[in-house]
């Protein structure tokens, strides 16, 4: 719920905005350096030296002068502007996420608009204090009619915003992506203000977690039906969308019809939405009429359970479909059911995720046996109550897959060498066994594995949470090498426990040399001495790796976890 100090401030203008914020604005002090670290010729700034030989030449160089300054307000102030906030300068892409712009910021970089005739991508997101003032840019777009791409994400934007980017879209007519997620100013009505502006040539729209209720649902409708090229609509995190009030089902309805005429539609993204299994026979009719879809994503949606039957009739009709994403949707054993019978229809899968869905641990062998293995990439079963023979069933999709995930099942503790020995050589790139209660064998043979170089092309490893793996398996591990490739390796274990690791320490300093492109290592709650944890502090800082470790406390043990448990899907889930 929005403020009434937040409601009177998007009635009021720019200015009185941006005399409001004066006061929030960063000092000059705040600012990088200027002066001397800005080149001269790209931004006519001379160093104090330079300065003092001008006066010394006298008025003939009052020519040279002029043209320097009228440069500092054409490109030059471009450069200045962007070097102030720390970004490099290019004619082409404005990126500015994450600077914290004011309403000052926004309406100097109006002025500096015209000087960018050859824009092409602009990018605002996260800056919440502009929320309110976006006419202040927006009346200067025409400078810029060649954007393409224009990304407004979680910037506080208000009805006022939304109407002033509406009126301003007419000038930028070959924009294809528009990005306005994480707003939650956008739904209950501002909305309206985009209806009937959007540009044709658009491509994707995003509009995540914008608070849009069932009411925006035939707005909405009447956007998509206006833009008969658009390939991407993403409304996830909306879960007001299809309730609130009494004719709900109706709005949604209206939405789920305006995608028949959208033949051009790829990705379609629900997840999230409060999705029932009403919502399902509206959005089922229309997908007969979006032959080039390759992309479904109704996860997150809990209220769908035993009504999926009434969605999978019409899913024979996507023969495009290439990625299927149902987790966490409480799915029951009638649900997965009528999945599988479905899956031989859907030639061109290579995504399906059914993850946190407990049910779906007891169809592993009949779901596998239905998907077209030769092409599948993904097949992830996180928390989803895995038995001993699911387990055994999913090793005949392992040769195929390039990310494996089995996080949170604990049944695969003392049975890794199952799915190990099922892996192919430069084809898994993923490999996910979090709170899987691996023992020091399991971690043996993994490192057996990299040492026969069948991970040789992995690039994420997650074996955290396994607290019960000995300090022999994690030394195993990094003696064996072959993990040339990896990128990204997570050991940290629970957050309420906490364990030594410089047993094993050596053996992992010993590795680094091996592993050219690790770019992140987690290691929280594990504890060293100050001497171990300065060398591998050292190492890593040497090569930009981002270390993730808890600060070392007093007494030595591990320092508490300040930041939110991880919690399981499956314990996330409702007892069904």
């Amino acid at each position: 719920m929005e403020s009434a100090e937040t409601r009177v401030s998007q009635r009021r203008s720019p200015l009185d905005l941006i005399m409001n914020q004066i006061r929030r604005k960063r000092t000059a002090a705040d600012r990088k350096p200027l002066g001397r670290f800005l080149s001269r010729d790209r931004t006519g700034i001379p160093e104090d030296g330079e300065a003092e030989g001008r006066e010394e030449r006298g008025p003939s160089s009052g020519v040279a002068v002029a043209a320097e300054s009228e440069q500092d307000v054409g490109w030059g102030g471009v450069c200045v502007f962007l070097q102030r906030l720390g970004k490099k300068s290019d004619s082409r892409s404005l990126s500015l996420a994450h600077c914290d712009l004011t309403a000052t910021d926004l309406l100097e970089l109006a002025t500096l608009l015209q000087f960018l005739p050859q824009l092409e991508e602009v990018d605002l997101s996260w800056n919440d204090l502009i929320g309110g003032c976006l006419r202040a840019l927006t009346s200067h777009l025409q400078h810029v009619g060649g954007i393409r791409k224009l990304r407004l994400c979680s910037c506080r934007l208000g009805p006022d915003d939304v109407t002033a980017l509406g009126e301003a879209l007419g000038c930028v007519l070959l924009l294809e992506i528009l990005d306005l997620s994480w707003n939650g100013g956008i739904g209950g009505g501002a909305l309206q203000g985009l209806l009937g502006k959007l540009p044709p040539p658009l491509r994707e729209l995003h509009l995540v977690a914008c608070q849009l209720t069932a009411a925006d649902a035939a707005v909405l409708g009447g956007m998509v039906a206006s833009l008969p090229g658009l390939c991407v609509l993403d409304v996830s995190c909306n879960p007001q969308l299809t309730q609130e009030v009494d004719d709900a089902a109706g709005r949604f309805r209206a939405l789920a019809s305006s995608l028949r005429p959208a033949a051009s539609l790829t990705t379609l993204r629900l997840q999230a939405c409060g999705l029932t299994a009403d919502s399902l026979d509206a959005l089922g009719g229309s997908l007969r009429c979006l032959p080039a879809l390759r992309e479904l994503d109704l996860s997150c949606n809990k209220s769908l359970a035993g009504g999926l039957k009434r969605l999978t009739l019409h899913l024979a009709h996507l023969t495009h479909l290439e990625s299927l994403d149902l987790h966490l949707c409480c799915l029951k054993h009638t649900d997965l059911e009528a999945l599988i019978q479905v899956l031989p229809s859907l030639t061109a899968l290579a995504e399906l995720d059914v993850s946190s869905n407990k049910e779906a641990g007891g169809v592993v062998h009949p779901l596998v046996t239905a998907l077209p293995l030769a092409q599948m990439r993904r097949l992830p079963l996180n928390s989803c109550s895995l038995n001993q023979e699911s387990f055994t069933a999913l090793a005949l999709a392992v040769p195929y897959l390039r990310s494996v995930d089995v996080s949170w099942c604990k049944v695969v503790a003392g049975r890794l060498a199952l799915l190990l020995d099922a892996l192919q050589p430069s084809v898994i790139l993923e490999l996910r066994l979090s709170s899987c209660e691996l023992t020091t064998d399991d971690l043996r043979r993994l490192a057996a594995v990299c040492r026969r170089g069948c991970l040789s092309s992995l690039r994420l490893l997650d074996l955290s949470y396994n607290g019960s793996v000995g300090d022999d398996g994690w030394t195993a591990l990094w003696a064996a090498g072959g993990l040339g490739a990896l990128e990204e390796a997570d050991l940290s274990l629970r957050p309420s426990s906490g364990a030594p690791c410089s047993a094993w320490l050596p053996a992992l300093l010993g590795a680094l040399p091996r592993l050219p492109a690790l770019t992140r290592l987690a290691l929280q709650r594990w504890t060293a001495g100050s001497w171990d944890r300065k060398q591998l502090d050292h190492c890593l800082r040497k090569r930009s790796v981002l270390l993730e470790w808890d600060p070392p406390s007093t007494d030595g043990a591990a320092a508490p976890f300040k930041a939110a448990n991880r919690e399981s899907p499956e314990e996330s889930q409702p007892e069904e």
